[in-house]
Order: structure tokens, then C-alpha cells, then sequence
């Protein structure tokens, strides 16, 4: 059994807190993650440092040993309409957990959490992407990207 935990920027979480997460999502995102400096801004962002707009992390831990079973970072765009208000930027459960639901209740608590729309960008062999769309999500666009 699984206790869901929701900071966002009202929360003032302590740096050990912070590197405890940005470990957890380098290493369970695997191939679909990033570096551990930009899961970190991702994390700052959620929790409005630095006069960011925040968003939300939603976390998921063992019930009774407290050992994080999964992460979710969701950022405020500062946008509606022709921009979602929200994306998630990252998501991701334990290797040894995944198939259990961690991953579908924290998308769920995501959506009742957040106001307004949610975009989330995902390769297209990512086993996650089916657990997107049997939440609702849909590809609208094909992203593209220039690299400076």
C-alpha cells in the first residue's frame, strides 16, 4: 500500500528533500529521463524558488517502510487556452513497483490537484504513453524542436 503526498510551492522543502527526488527521477526515468541539473530546475520550478509561477509534486511512498515509490513533477505554464496551464514534466515509479497502479493513482491525484488543462510531452515507445491515454490524454500535435 502506497501514501500519496502533494507539495507544491506553499511547502518549503528542505535541499536533502530536493536531492532525494532529483536522484529518485534520474534513476527511475531511465532512458526517458534528462540530466540531474534540469530534473533539479524542473523540482525548483514546482515549488515556486526563485519567483517561479510553481506547480505540484506529487509523490508516492510505502506505506510502512516510508521508501519513495514513485515521483510526479507538474509545472504552471503561466498560460491557458493556445498553452495548457499545466505540464508534467516528469513522472516515473520504482523499477521494482511498476504494474502495481503507483503511477495511474499519482496522475490521478495530478488531475484533481491542478487547475485548468495538462500537456505532457512522450516518446511514442514509451510504455507509459498507454496509461496517458486511458487517463484521457490525447496527441494532438507533433512536437518539434530547434536546438540552440
Amino acid at each position: 500500500m502506497t501514501t500519496i503526498h502533494i507539495y507544491n510551492p506553499k511547502h518549503s522543502t528542505e535541499t536533502t528533500e530536493i536531492a532525494e527526488l532529483t536522484a529518485f527521477l534520474f534513476e527511475h526515468l531511465g532512458q526517458y529521463g534528462d540530466p540531474e541539473t534540469d530534473i533539479r530546475k524542473a523540482i525548483a520550478y514546482a515549488l515556486g524558488k526563485e519567483n517561479k509561477p510553481g506547480g505540484i509534486i506529487v509523490t508516492a511512498a510505502d506505506q510502512q517502510t516510508g521508501t519513495l515509490k514513485g515521483v510526479c513533477v507538474v509545472n504552471k505554464t503561466g498560460m491557458s487556452g493556445y498553452i495548457p496551464e499545466n505540464i508534467l514534466v516528469y513522472i516515473a515509479t520504482d523499477k521494482e513497483s511498476r504494474g502495481q497502479g503507483i503511477g495511474k493513482n499519482m496522475m490521478q491525484r495530478v488531475i484533481e490537484a491542478t487547475e485548468g488543462d495538462i500537456a505532457l510531452h512522450c516518446e511514442s515507445d514509451n510504455p507509459a504513453r498507454l496509461l496517458y491515454e486511458k487517463l484521457g490524454f490525447k496527441s494532438k500535435y507533433l512536437e518539434m524542436r530547434l536546438k540552440k
